[in-house]
């Protein structure tokens, strides 16, 4: 069991691209820019930046000085938002073995799986990428 939180590689992307994105609101960004600051695949970056741009959380911005810019305000984009655009549905396990159910037994963990889901959905709905932004001191709120 490597991780209790499984999020896709696609949509771990997705999210910091994004914040990205909010970091640089008014000039659209180059996958070559953020694939370089998130130390990953340009190619890999550009299929998931072009289904963001498909489930229209992003601007596609061609010719000499394009790339990529938020289609809305960051206030108004969830990290649940941006998950769903990749992985679909919030639709978490209920079994970290991966089975449909416990029952007759009792799961030795109790409420816990469901409990954590529960957090890790809410956290995502509520969390804007504004929440990303520098503060009015100049400080970033949040690393990537």
């Amino acid at each position: 069991m490597n991780s209790v939180l499984k999020i896709s590689e696609a949509a771990s992307l997705a999210l910091h691209s994004m914040i990205i994105l909010a970091r640089n609101e008014y000039e659209p960004v180059s996958v070559k820019y953020m694939a370089e600051n998130l130390c990953v695949s340009a190619n890999h970056l550009s299929k998931v930046m072009q289904r963001l741009v498909k489930s229209g959380l992003v601007l596609s911005i061609k010719g000499n000085r394009g790339g990529f810019k938020l289609a809305a305000g960051p206030e108004d984009i969830t990290l649940l938002d941006i998950y769903e655009a990749i992985d679909g549905k919030f639709n978490p396990s209920g079994c970290l073995l991966g089975r449909n159910t416990c029952e007759p037994h009792e799961c030795i963990l109790g409420n816990l799986v469901r409990s954590v889901n529960k957090q890790v959905e809410e956290h995502f709905k509520n969390t804007r990428l504004s929440s990303f932004l520098e503060d009015s001191s100049g400080q970033e709120k949040k690393a990537v």
